[in-house]
């Protein structure tokens, strides 16, 4: 698997991307609280991450030997994706999708901050301009239109915006814990903690465990096999192998594909701002691939673009 891994990392990555963009229109179609659709769509992704784990003598012992400090960084990144998870079924349930997703797509900032100031990696000016370049693009995708903005979308929005920073805070103490951690254990912990959480805010908000239509069901084993499996466990098996900003770089252009879903889905039809935006977050993101040579991955490796 490892060896898999690091041969097809970046590729697999891409791949995740385009699942992961069925979120925002699934999370919208979805009648279920969003606290519903984030502790079902973990409790049916599970089974994928424990018996691979559990069925391996060497994972097994891996999971019991995991050092103290490796541990309590999966359990905080857990945390983290509970909170990105939360917000963003919140968000693309109170303003446009395109919109949500632009915003969320700010956290590759937050993976270079903390790449830069606190795990003190060397990233060049190309690879930054790059994202930022992807980042003008998104906010093209949006249409520029907030003129007429309710207050509804506006929350929307800013749950959006803790979306994108909790995903950036996920995915950089994710690329430190993959560094030391077998790919399937630390996603278990990862996935375990963000579940309880879940678990933990179902049974103090008192929301329904299984009142909801055979669609919502439906709809939330296709998330958990597409996102769960295919988008956010997949990125993370990654993590080891792809530096955590290629990894947040190449998830900021999961709006180009979430709003081209969202038209296919639900008839949420792209503007022309959208399009050109689009076509701009593409360019930006091939930039900085072609120029991000030389950034150390999380175990020491240089990365090879």
């Amino acid at each position: 698997m490892e060896k898999f891994l690091s041969k097809y990392a970046k590729i697999l990555v891409v791949l995740a991307t385009v699942l992961g963009a069925l979120s925002g229109p699934l999370g919208k179609a979805i009648s279920a609280p969003s606290l519903a659709i984030g502790f079902w769509r973990l409790t049916m992704g599970l089974p994928f991450f424990i018996i691979p784990v559990f069925a391996s003598g060497y994972r097994r012992n891996e999971l019991k030997d995991i050092d103290t400090k490796s541990l309590i960084g999966a359990v905080v990144a857990g945390i983290f994706l509970f909170i990105h998870f939360y917000a963003w079924f919140n968000a693309v349930k109170m303003t446009n999708i395109s919109s949500a997703a632009v915003i969320a797509s700010l956290h590759p900032l937050v993976v270079v901050f903390i790449s830069i100031a606190i795990y003190k990696r060397k990233i060049g000016i190309k690879p930054i301009i790059g994202i930022v370049i992807a980042l003008i693009g998104a906010a093209l995708t949006a249409g520029l239109d907030y003129a007429n903005l309710s207050m509804t979308h506006f929350t929307g929005d800013m749950l959006a915006v803790i979306t994108g920073l909790s995903m950036g805070i996920y995915y950089a103490l994710g690329d430190k814990v993959r560094g030391k951690v077998d790919g399937a254990v630390y996603v278990l912990i990862l996935f375990a903690s963000c579940w309880l959480c879940f678990l933990i805010a179902m049974l103090a908000s008192g929301t329904s465990f299984f009142d909801y239509p055979s669609k919502d069901w439906i709809m939330l084993v296709i998330m958990t096999l597409a996102c769960q499996v295919g988008c956010h466990a997949l990125n993370n098996l990654c993590l080891g192998h792809a530096d955590s900003v290629y990894v947040s770089a190449w998830s900021a252009s999961e709006m180009v594909f979430a709003s081209f879903f969202a038209w296919l889905l639900i008839g949420q039809v792209p503007t022309n701002w959208g399009i050109i935006g689009s076509i701009i977050v593409i360019g930006g993101l091939l930039y900085y691939v072609f120029n991000s040579r030389g950034i150390r991955g999380s175990r020491g490796l240089e990365l090879d673009g």
